[in-house]
C-alpha cells in the first residue's frame, strides 16, 4: 500500500486575527436567554427590504446565460458616474474611472495587494478602524501604520485610508480635513481610498466625498472613491459596490480582476444601476435611521451612557467609562447584543458599538430594557 503526503504549506490565515464576532459567541448566548430575547445591535447588516425597483430589475434580469463583464455594463458605468455627479459633486468623469466591484469589503481586503504593495510597503489605516483595512495589508505583507491625520504619519506611505463617516465611530470629516489629506496624498504620492459607504446617513455634518471638486480641485489623480449599495439601498445581500476615481488606477484593477474573474453578476449591475437613481427610497431608509437613532441614544445617555462622535453612519459609539468587554456583557444581561470597541482598535477599549440595525419595535423594546 503507498503512502501518500501533502507537502506543510503556509497557512495564510494564520497571520490574520481571530474573525472578531467569533469572540462574543458567549455574550450572544447570554441575552439570547433573555425573557424577551435577544436584540441584535452588534452587526451593521440591514433589518429593511430591498427597494421595490432594485427587486423587480433583479427578477426582470434572471435571464442571464452569458457571462458578466468585470468591467460591468455600459449603462451601470454611466449610471455610477451620474451619481457621483450628482449626489457627490464629483467632476466630469469618462467610464474608466469606473469599476463595479462584488461589494467593497472584498475591495478593501484586496486593495494592497492589486496594488502590488508588500513587504516593502506602508498603509495608513485610521486609529479606530473597520478591521478589513488592516487584514488587507496582511494579507499583502505591508506595513501598517494608525492615524487620523497627516501630522500624524512618518515616512511616505504608499496607501491611505480614510472612512466617513466612519465605522465604528460615526465619525465625520470636515472639508478641510478632507483636503488636508488629498494634499498630502499629492505630496508623498500615496494613493487615497476614501470608503464612502455610509454616506447617505449623516446627522450631524455635511457628508463629503474625496472626489468633490471641492476637495480635488477637479483633478482625481491618485484618488479612489469607494462607495456600496448595501446600507444605502438595503442590498447587503448583492454584494453590489463600485470604486470610482483615478483612471491609470481603475484600469489597472480591471486588467487584474479580468484574470481573476471578479465578476458583478449580470442581474445584481442591472438592480445596482436602477437603485443607483432612486432617492425616494433612500430618504425613506435615512428618516428610519433617524427615528431609530431619536429613540436609541437618548435611552442610552439615561443609562450612564456617553456618545462620542456618532455625528453620522448608522451606529452609536458609546462609552461606560469601564473597559468595553464589561459593557458587552452588561448590556448582554438585558438582551442586547453589541459590538466591543477592541474589534477596531489595538489593545483596549472603553467604547462599544451599538448599530441602529433592528425593527422600529426592537428599539424601543432596547430602549425599554435600558431603563428597568
Amino acid at each position: 500500500m503507498s503512502e501518500t503526503r501533502v507537502r506543510t504549506r503556509r497557512k495564510v490565515s494564520a497571520g490574520l486575527p481571530v474573525f472578531p464576532w467569533d469572540t462574543i459567541e458567549a455574550a450572544k448566548s447570554r441575552a439570547s436567554q433573555h425573557p424577551g430575547g435577544l436584540i441584535d445591535l452588534s452587526v451593521g447588516t440591514p433589518v429593511d427590504p430591498t427597494p421595490r425597483l432594485a427587486r423587480e430589475a433583479l427578477a426582470a434580469s434572471a435571464d442571464a446565460h452569458g457571462y458578466p463583464q468585470v468591467w460591468g455594463t455600459p449603462a451601470l458605468r454611466t449610471a455610477v458616474l451620474e451619481y457621483m455627479s450628482s449626489r457627490w459633486g464629483a467632476p466630469e468623469l469618462t467610464e474608466k474611472s469606473v469599476l463595479p466591484v462584488v461589494g467593497t469589503k472584498e475591495l478593501v481586503a484586496a486593495l494592497p495587494s492589486q496594488l502590488g504593495l508588500g513587504a516593502d510597503s506602508t498603509v495608513v489605516i485610521p486609529t479606530c478602524a473597520y478591521p478589513t483595512y488592516r487584514v488587507g495589508a496582511l494579507l499583502c505583507g505591508a506595513q501598517i501604520q494608525a492615524a487620523d491625520s497627516p501630522e500624524e504619519i512618518s515616512g511616505e506611505p504608499d496607501l491611505i485610508w480614510i472612512n466617513s463617516p466612519a465605522n465604528p465611530s460615526g465619525r465625520m470629516l470636515s472639508l478641510e480635513q478632507m483636503r488636508a489629506w488629498v494634499e498630502f496624498a499629492r505630496r508623498t504620492g500615496a494613493v487615497l481610498a476614501s470608503d464612502e459607504c455610509y454616506g447617505e446617513f449623516s446627522w450631524d455634518a455635511e457628508p463629503i466625498s474625496v472626489l468633490d471638486t471641492r476637495v480635488c480641485d477637479g483633478e482625481v489623480t491618485g484618488l479612489l472613491s469607494c462607495m456600496s449599495l448595501s446600507k444605502r439601498s438595503n442590498m447587503a445581500g448583492y454584494r453590489a459596490g463600485f470604486v470610482v476615481g483615478d483612471p491609470e488606477i481603475t484600469s489597472e484593477l480591471l486588467a487584474i480582476r479580468k484574470h481573476a474573474g471578479l465578476m458583478l453578476p449580470a442581474p445584481i449591475a442591472e438592480a445596482m444601476r436602477v437603485a443607483l437613481g432612486d432617492t425616494a427610497d433612500v430618504t425613506e431608509q435615512r428618516e428610519r435611521y433617524q427615528r431609530r437613532r431619536a429613540v436609541l441614544r437618548p435611552a442610552l445617555e439615561k443609562a450612564g451612557f456617553r456618545i462620542d462622535d456618532s455625528q453620522g453612519s448608522i451606529y452609536l459609539w458609546a462609552t461606560r467609562g469601564e473597559d468595553c468587554r464589561a459593557t458587552v456583557d452588561w448590556l448582554a444581561e438585558r438582551g442586547i447584543l453589541c459590538s466591543p470597541g477592541d474589534f477596531y482598535v489595538e489593545g483596549t477599549s472603553d467604547h462599544v458599538r451599538i448599530g441602529l440595525t433592528a425593527t422600529d419595535e426592537q428599539i424601543v423594546d432596547a430602549a425599554r430594557r435600558l431603563s428597568v
